[in-house]
């Protein structure tokens, strides 16, 4: 039975969402010292995803119930991840290279081995966790958890409809996997404003990423215009076209797919939105070897970074936070999860002295997906997005398989 809430209306549900961002952005601005240091250790985009998260657990509206998140994800969303990608630097991704691949798939691994150990541990304390719902089930809603962390939403839902769990076990776990990683990505955005120090203890050389950063600026102030309506035109124009095209092929590619070639829903190619992610970002990165990238000089990514916190926003008012205390025992094994996967990425990421952006945007790159990775990316510099949207779409193509693996392992190790 759905809660009560005091708005229901869309409408006003999205000018709460402005008026946060608003409010959120212009307390950022004021030099007062402490709200300087709040700002320091929460940065807006933190609060941005929580006080609507706060909104939506004291009912004042239902995230689950409304719109608006499905509006954003499903046209705004392909929309931000072209504008940003269209500013996308080849040359600058192949200076990146193999560490930035290393620390995404050492994150990987780290969920695979993480889910299975962290059950193994729980178990041992308190058995009976596991014993809920119908045969036994608890590990076939944990194994969507890890095609969500290893992928995205496409591969928990993939994987729901290959492991079977129960309704009640499903909301169960992911209530799990909506906390413990957005509380992860909290802690990931905390460390971007604290980056320089994370290098040092990482002995990392960031220079690759500060030289990014500043070619954008270079570029942009050289380039940077002020943008007249057709420049909007154009931006938003453009932006839609290909998501309209992304859509269209989608709904060609999907069906064909999942006649000819049903076993593939293993690798989440029967998603559409799989495959519009898929697309808008090869249109994305085609289109920054030609003219459309210009439109970058007119704002495309200030526009894109407008939507990518309407975005966040939206994402946030979906949280509950007072779902842990409906099982305590399975956030757990949801927090051991995440450490063993914090464990690998940190690792790989020392060893390989890699700079912070790449432990961060490389762990999100699994436990969210293009969204969030988008959020991190995007934190460090508007221009950085494009890099989270790769591994992320990466993380969607091997998504469902490790994440069915992962389950597997966790039912032997329940055996």
């Amino acid at each position: 039975m759905d809660k009560e809430v005091l708005i229901t209306n869309d409408a006003v549900v999205a000018g709460i969402l402005f008026f946060i961002l608003l409010a959120v952005f212009k307390a950022a601005r004021y030099p007062y010292p402490l709200l300087q240091k709040f700002f320091t250790f929460f940065p807006p985009i933190l609060l941005c995803y929580f006080l609507p998260g706060l909104l939506n657990t004291l009912g004042v509206f239902s995230g689950e119930n409304s719109q608006v998140y499905p509006f954003v994800s499903k046209y705004l969303l392909p929309a931000t991840l072209f504008l940003f990608t269209i500013s996308l630097d080849i040359d600058m991704l192949k200076k990146l290279g193999w560490k930035a691949l290393v620390v995404f798939l050492s994150g990987t691994l780290g969920v695979i081995i993480g889910g299975p150990l962290a059950v193994k541990i729980v178990y041992m304390i308190k058995p009976e966790v596991f014993m809920m719902g119908t045969e036994n089930e608890v590990w076939k809603g944990l194994g969507t958890i890890a095609g969500s962390w290893i992928g995205g939403g496409a591969n928990q839902t993939a994987l729901k409809e290959i492991l079977q769990p129960s309704a009640y076990v499903f909301s169960q776990t992911v209530a799990v996997d909506v906390l413990v990683a957005e509380a992860w990505l909290a802690v990931l955005l905390i460390g971007v404003a604290n980056a320089p120090k994370v290098n040092k203890w990482l002995n990392a050389d960031a220079s690759i990423v500060e030289e990014m950063k500043s070619k954008v600026a270079e570029l942009a102030k050289q380039n940077d215009k002020i943008p007249s309506y057709y420049d909007f035109l154009k931006i938003f124009g453009i932006s839609m076209v290909f998501v309209g095209i992304s859509y269209f092929l989608a709904d060609l590619v999907t069906p064909w797919v999942k006649t000819n070639h049903p076993e593939w829903s293993k690798f989440s190619l029967t998603s559409t939105f799989f495959w519009v992610v898929f697309l808008i970002t090869v249109f994305g990165i085609v289109s920054s070897r030609t003219k459309v990238r210009e439109l970058e000089h007119a704002g495309a990514s200030k526009i894109a970074s407008l939507m990518l916190y309407l975005l966040v926003a939206s994402i946030g008012m979906q949280m509950d936070l007072l779902a842990i205390a409906d099982n305590m025992w399975l956030f757990l094994v949801g927090i051991i999860w995440i450490v063993v996967h914090v464990f690998f990425v940190v690792l790989a990421s020392k060893l390989l002295k890699a700079p912070y952006f790449m432990l961060a945007v490389g762990s999100q790159a699994n436990i969210g997906g293009a969204a969030s990775a988008s959020v991190v990316a995007g934190a460090f510099h508007p221009t950085l997005v494009p890099i989270g949207v790769i591994f992320a779409v990466l993380g969607y193509a091997i998504g469902t398989y490790g994440g069915y693996l992962t389950a597997i392992l966790m039912h032997w190790v329940l055996s």
